[in-house]
């Protein structure tokens, strides 16, 4: 008996090695995923420290939100963000001299360092590679580019420069310069997601995840968004307020668990109704995070004429609407069946059909027929009242028409909607059909207000022209 258990002993055993052997084979030249090494020094190098321990005492508040940050729990510094070589463009001149201080304890030559106070993508990318590269495909990131090709407000002159700063600019982004070793008050501060950042890359991460705190949970908040997505032409954020699912984040929000680490928010399990970033960009059952949130759009429903987003001339997507429709989805069916989700956006392309067919382009054909009889001039726009008609009757009610339908809105797709789309169209059509019938101009508007902007294309997006 004791022999038996000896000989199977050693068959164990040989099994074992034999097993152990295979998995080391296995480990070495088999299929197996590669290792990701990720290492957090502890560790801060001085000039870091002497980063840190001045803005405590300097800027309290900023301190506090990266103090309260992912990025000061992986010992993510201000030196990570904010270095410079000497030789960037955008490196603050003023901030060598802190180092000149002899009252400061790190004011020396011996901690200092070259930083930019504009962190860009570019300087994000480091750590996050794919989200920037994502984001840089967006029209987020291009929309400065897009406004220039589409918007009569800067090709026509229409608003100032200042106008402008304080309004477009604010969400559209500025064009970063530098006057006298600084960044220029003209075009610094902005977060704007379209700003051209003078390391050549487009946008600002902090205008989602502002500074200092970067909070995935402020991002994936509705708030987030209805900075820049709200009022007569683009309401969102009031669109979304109204429908269904915003109730129910009125309802529950508190509830949700805004702080599940990037790409594990799901729904029914961390929030119950979605927000605009769960539909437009978080990950979703099968389908992945992207921060370019031109994906998983069938209509650009902000255009003039609804077109499919490859069709936007302007700045035609690299996707395929089928494909990103079938995204879209995926991701309505994780909380609706699939008879609810197809029905939703059948409705929505019979709104996009009767909005482009019944409203749109009579107005457009009557808009060129005014230009083609001299009865309307095309040197300026919005100087016109006609021009302003045709502007609003796209620009206003039938953004509000189509965004509402798209997002569940009723009072915004009707009232809000098309019953103004109604009115300005009756309106648009008499007035054109009587200046055509009497072969009447158009009162023209001479002393447009501040109608002084710049209309040079900037060369920074654009390049240099003769």
């Amino acid at each position: 008996m004791k022999r038996c258990r000896g000989i199977f002993s050693i068959i164990w055993g040989v099994a074992f090695i034999l097993a152990s052997g295979s998995t080391a084979l296995g480990q070495n030249e088999g299929n197996m995923p590669k290792e990701k090494a990720f290492r957090i020094e502890r560790s801060m190098p001085k000039e870091a420290v002497a980063c840190i321990e001045c803005h405590k005492r300097e800027h309290p508040g900023l301190f506090a939100d990266w103090a309260n940050s992912r990025h000061a729990s992986a010992n993510i510094t201000c030196y990570d963000c904010h270095k410079a070589e000497e030789s960037d463009p955008d490196v603050s001149t003023s901030h060598y001299k802190q180092y000149e201080r002899s009252d400061l304890k790190y004011g020396t030559k011996e901690y200092s360092v070259p930083v930019a106070a504009a962190v860009t993508p570019k300087d994000c990318s480091r750590c996050h590679p794919d989200e920037s590269k994502q984001y840089s495909k967006s029209k987020h990131a291009n929309t400065m580019e897009i406004i220039w090709k589409i918007d009569p407000w800067l090709n026509k002159g229409m608003n100032s420069d200042f106008e402008r700063l304080n309004g477009c600019y604010h969400c559209h982004g500025t064009i970063l310069r530098v006057k006298d070793g600084e960044l220029d008050p003209a075009t610094w501060p902005n977060v704007g997601v379209g700003r051209i950042n003078l390391d050549g890359s487009k946008g600002s991460c902090t205008s989602c995840h502002s500074r200092h705190r970067f909070s995935v949970m402020e991002a994936r908040k509705p708030e987030a968004c209805g900075q820049c997505h709200l009022g007569p032409d683009h309401p969102q954020i009031e669109i979304f307020t109204e429908s269904k699912h915003g109730n129910i984040y009125a309802a529950f929000g508190d509830q949700y668990n805004w702080g599940a680490a990037p790409g594990t928010w799901t729904p029914g399990v961390d929030f119950r109704g979605p927000t605009c970033a769960s539909c437009h960009m978080s990950g979703s059952g099968t389908v992945m995070t992207s921060h370019d949130v031109t994906e998983r759009l069938s209509w650009e429903l902000q255009a003039p004429l609804t077109v499919r987003p490859a069709d936007f001339k302007y700045f035609p997507a690299q996707t395929n609407w089928e494909t990103e429709r079938q995204k879209m989805s995926a991701v309505c069916q994780q909380c609706h069946g699939k008879v609810w989700t197809d029905g939703h956006f059948s409705q929505m392309d019979r709104t996009v059909e009767e909005y482009n067919n019944v409203y749109f382009k009579p107005a457009k054909q009557m808009l060129d027929d005014l230009y083609a009889k001299g009865l309307l001039d095309k040197t300026k726009f919005f100087d016109e009242a006609m021009e302003v008609e045709y502007y609003e009757l796209w620009h206003h009610e039938g953004r509000r028409a189509r965004m509402g339908a798209a997002m569940m809105a009723p009072d915004y797709s009707w009232w809000h909607g098309f019953y103004e789309c109604k009115k300005r169209y009756n309106g648009f059509m008499e007035e054109g059909r009587h200046m055509i019938k009497e072969n009447k101009k158009a009162y023209k508007a001479e002393d447009y207000p501040n109608a002084t902007g710049d209309t040079t294309k900037p060369p920074e997006i654009f390049g240099k022209t003769e």
